[in-house]
């Protein structure tokens, strides 16, 4: 074989090796890889780390196949009606939380549920799927809906302790940052994120150590 052959397959294999890498790298970073899903998911990034046992390539596979499956979903308008439903239902909650903690984190947990399909998140009690879907929009926010899922499942019958009441109250207090997120104009996993930040830092959520505060 000449020289000349030679240097052109050389040429040709290093062509397509390239081409080869460039389709790899494309559907890794559309799919959010790496770097790119840890600025995307955050503190979400690291629980999917935790769930695998420290495994980054099976998170980061996970989170790659959660951003191809919701990564496209646009949110639905709330009607003003609707809108000042969730909030009067929210703040019931928060006050039925002085004598009824448990009874105020279910609310929290249904209530977190249904206006998440109210803006067109999977709904219909498919709340792993819900949560999915949540975490590539709300990354910053949806371990609070977790925290207030898990309460509202504890077991009941078993008299509450300080340390279960506490627990419930920072949940609730952790979820209002997904509910106003939710309740928030913005469209898209970065405007939402944005204003459900501003949102819970504005505005007071209402449950205090001692209970329910007003304001």
């Amino acid at each position: 074989m000449s020289t000349v052959m030679i240097i052109i397959l050389i040429a040709v294999v290093v062509v397509i090796a390239a081409a080869v890498l460039a389709v790899l790298n494309r559907g890794r970073l559309s799919a959010g890889g790496g770097q790119s899903l840890k600025r995307r998911f955050g503190p979400e990034y690291d629980h999917a780390v935790a769930r695998h046992d420290g495994d980054t390539k099976a998170a980061e596979r996970e989170l790659g196949e959660r951003v191809k499956r919701h990564g496209d979903l646009r949110t639905r308008p709330l009607e003003p009606a609707a809108r000042e439903q969730f909030s009067a239902r929210w703040n019931l909650a928060q006050e039925r939380f002085v004598d009824s903690p448990r009874q105020a984190v279910a609310e929290a947990d249904h209530l977190i549920s249904e206006l998440a399909g109210a803006r067109g998140f999977p709904a219909d009690g498919h709340y792993e799927e819900q949560i999915d879907a949540l975490s590539v929009h709300h990354a910053h926010h949806v371990h609070g809906y977790r925290r207030v899922h898990r309460a509202a499942l504890a077991t009941t019958g078993v008299e509450e302790t300080a340390a279960d009441t506490e627990e419930m109250r920072a949940a609730m207090v952790e979820a209002r940052a997904l509910f106003d997120a939710l309740m928030a104009e913005g469209h898209g996993h970065h405007s939402t994120a944005r204003s459900g930040k501003h949102l819970s830092e504005k505005r007071s959520t209402g449950i205090t150590r001692r209970g329910v505060q007003h304001g």
